[in-house]
């Protein structure tokens, strides 16, 4: 028998497949949790699970070519006397400089800027070259205070709380001693070359009580002049929204466990937290029933790939889509132009997720000099932009399809689902029924 006709008689474990057996040997031979960044790699539901209903006799589509289809949006009208206003609703999630290099933060910007949207400062504080290039940016508010300080947080257009993120809710970030360099180090007060890991919770909260107080002071800081947001990471979605709502956020960020992180354990990427599509459905719920819903406007991010997922997000009530992960591969990262290089780290394009080591040789999630050389800010500017106008162009497109002029007029009866548990999560009826699961016959 020759070696492959016998390598094709063996059969993997299904509860011990080779990726499971080599954590567990790895495990054994470290003694330590594994980190990494990216996001969850196991199969959850995802919007790929929704189809929508073009229109045909019952309802009529728009021409593109002489139809309207708006795109804007205004974030923050509860409170804010400076409501931001935005032309597409497709906005850049926080990433911090640290985690990423400073040209990649001012490529964000850039991209942002052309597609009149806005970007996030991320854990760090806020770098010159991030502000000077975002024409909107929302500034992020961490449990680790890093980089914090109230003159940043009047030059900001929009001011996010975060009490947790997507992929590690619950959990603090980290970014090992490589990534820290003098100039981190500087905006972080902490020592250069030493691990730092973040807070999980604000240090002087001790219950939802006191979120309510933190925004008050922050709304005295800048003058009640720009909205706050809050963002939780996607568990108890429908509470937490209800509490930050309650605490007086103008609007409420939910990251799902799609969400990616540059460094925290393996173990919270794929085990904590729910998927982006039922924490949509469920925040919409609470703003609803609190008779919130678009006074209190809702980002959703998490996985967020395509004018489709962003389609689909609108079309459960969301206000906006933001992404993170799908920027960063829109600027390069991942690119086979670097295959030679993935492969010295012991990688491929495409499958690189060890950001937490710094030696991404894109230059996007690295501190070192010679590698951050290699990503032009302004290429990148306009390969953001690039993506951000094709993921709008698809958005417009799907909104027409479905006969209507503005893509927040995207509404649950355009949906169907393909799955008993797309359709349970999305409350969409499943595809060629009028079922809903726990929602009778």
């Amino acid at each position: 028998m020759s070696n492959d006709e016998f390598k094709s008689r063996l059969r993997e474990s299904h509860t011990f497949p080779r990726h499971v057996i080599a954590e567990i040997q790895r495990a054994a031979d470290q003694g330590i949790y594994d980190i990494r960044g990216g996001g969850a790699k196991r199969h959850i539901p995802t919007f790929d699970d929704l189809l929508f209903l073009g229109s045909s006799i019952s309802r009529y589509p728009l021409e593109g070519y002489r139809e309207r289809c708006d795109t804007n949006v205004v974030l923050g009208t509860r409170y804010a006397k400076k409501p931001i206003e935005l032309k597409i609703p497709i906005t850049i999630a926080g990433m911090s400089f640290g985690a990423l290099s400073a040209q990649a933060k001012e490529s964000l910007g850039r991209g942002a800027s052309i597609m009149g949207t806005s970007t996030t400062t991320g854990d760090g504080g806020m770098t010159p070259e991030e502000r000077g290039q975002s024409k909107i940016l929302v500034y992020q508010y961490l449990p680790s205070r890093y980089g914090m300080n109230p003159d940043d947080l009047r030059k900001a257009d929009a001011i996010e709380v975060v009490a947790g993120q997507g992929a590690k809710p619950g959990g603090g970030g980290m970014l090992l001693g490589q990534k820290i360099s003098d100039r981190v180090a500087e905006m972080r007060n902490l020592p250069k070359g030493i691990d730092q890991r973040s807070a999980c919770r604000h240090p002087d909260w001790t219950g939802p009580d006191d979120l309510q107080i933190k925004i008050a002071e922050l709304r005295e800081i800048t003058d009640w002049q720009v909205p706050i947001y809050v963002k939780v990471g996607a568990t108890r979605t429908y509470y937490d929204t209800t509490l930050a709502v309650k605490a007086g956020a103008d609007v409420v960020v939910v990251d799902g466990m799609q969400g990616g992180t540059a460094a925290t354990q393996d173990v919270f990427i794929e085990h904590v937290g729910i998927p982006t599509l039922p924490a949509t459905r469920l925040a919409v719920e609470a703003l609803k029933d609190m008779g919130m819903h678009r006074k209190v406007q809702l980002i959703v991010s998490g996985g967020i790939r395509t004018g489709a997922d962003v389609a689909k997000a609108l079309a459960l009530g969301a206000d906006v889509a933001s992404i993170g992960t799908a920027a960063l591969i829109a600027l390069g990262d991942n690119s086979p132009k670097y295959e030679k290089e993935y492969n010295k780290l012991g990688t491929s394009a495409g499958y690189y997720d060890d950001y937490q080591d710094g030696k991404d040789p894109s230059g996007i999630s690295t501190q070192t000099p010679e590698l951050s050389k290699n990503l032009d800010p302004k290429l990148g500017g306009r390969r953001i932009a690039n993506y951000l106008n094709c993921l709008t162009l698809e958005l417009q497109r799907l909104a027409r399809a479905c006969g209507h002029n503005h893509v927040h007029n995207l509404e649950p009866e355009d949906m169907v689902a393909l799955t008993v548990e797309a359709s349970a999560m999305a409350k969409v009826p499943l595809a060629g029924t009028s079922w809903i699961p726990g929602q009778g016959f």
